[in-house]
């Protein structure tokens, strides 16, 4: 590993900590880095859901007195969630680099208009008797569905539950953005787990972005003070579109 590009990979590291911090979508730039690198699609995507996963615990223990209240429910959708992220990483692993490439540029855009559409797609405050709406078997089926996802292909995860979970729980913004930060955490874990079962996982490029993504962190709670979120959300979103046309003709080129 050259300087240089130890360098652009602390870099990357610390700007997704940031973007995270500001408006999630971090993922998209320690992704990039990497393969923009020469680290395989698959190997990369891997190991950024170990360089995330140190900001998922954060959020979680941030919100862990209100996760406390409703553990019951929680409890049943993070069951949902660690079969859906095996599900989803374990189908990661059974395709090659190049089938996983061809299908990268696409996930991309789809997580791109994800993001775009974040603002549009967050949850509204529920009155207290829809409250029950999750305890049903659609709560848990939807998670499942997302946790594929997550095992999958991280980018645009929270987004993604942030309104699903909107859809089939209870309650308040704060109550669904805690819910969605602890499924996250067990997404990663159980994503983890079978990443470095499959000895698909670049420990350098990791060990070299996760203290740039632990400062990135600490930095965007003083970036949020001082830039508005809507010119970070265009930086996510250029960066996303940039990579999905990198990968297009990457993949035109053979």
């Amino acid at each position: 590993m050259t300087l240089l590009y130890a360098l652009s990979l602390f870099l990357s590291g610390f700007l997704a900590g940031a973007i995270n911090a500001v408006a999630g979508g971090g993922t998209f730039l320690t992704f990039g880095a990497m393969t923009l690198g020469g680290i395989s699609p698959i190997s990369a995507n891997a190991t950024s859901s170990i360089v995330q996963f140190p900001g998922y615990v954060t959020s979680t223990l941030a919100y862990w007195s209100d996760i406390r209240r409703m553990w019951r429910g929680a409890l049943m959708l993070a069951l949902a969630s660690v079969l859906g992220s095996g599900v989803g990483a374990l189908i990661l692993l059974s395709l090659d680099n190049p089938q996983f490439q061809s299908m990268v540029p696409w996930l991309l855009l789809a997580a791109t208009a994800l993001f775009a559409a974040g603002p549009w797609l967050k949850p509204k405050a529920r009155h207290a008797e829809e409250a029950g709406r999750g305890k049903g078997l659609a709560g848990p089926v939807v998670q499942f569905l997302t946790a594929i996802y997550g095992g999958f292909f991280g980018a645009g995860m929270g987004i993604m539950m942030l309104a699903t979970l909107g859809l089939t729980q209870g309650g308040d913004y704060h109550k669904l953005n805690a819910l969605k930060n602890m499924l996250a955490t067990v997404i990663a874990v159980v994503a983890i787990v079978v990443f470095v079962s499959g000895g698909v996982v670049a420990w350098p490029e990791a060990i070299v972005m996760i203290p740039g993504v632990a400062l990135g962190g600490y930095a965007g709670v003083w970036t949020a003070k001082r830039v508005p979120q809507p010119y970070v959300r265009a930086v996510v979103i250029a960066v996303g579109l940039g990579l999905a046309v990198y990968y297009f003709w990457r993949n035109a080129a053979g």
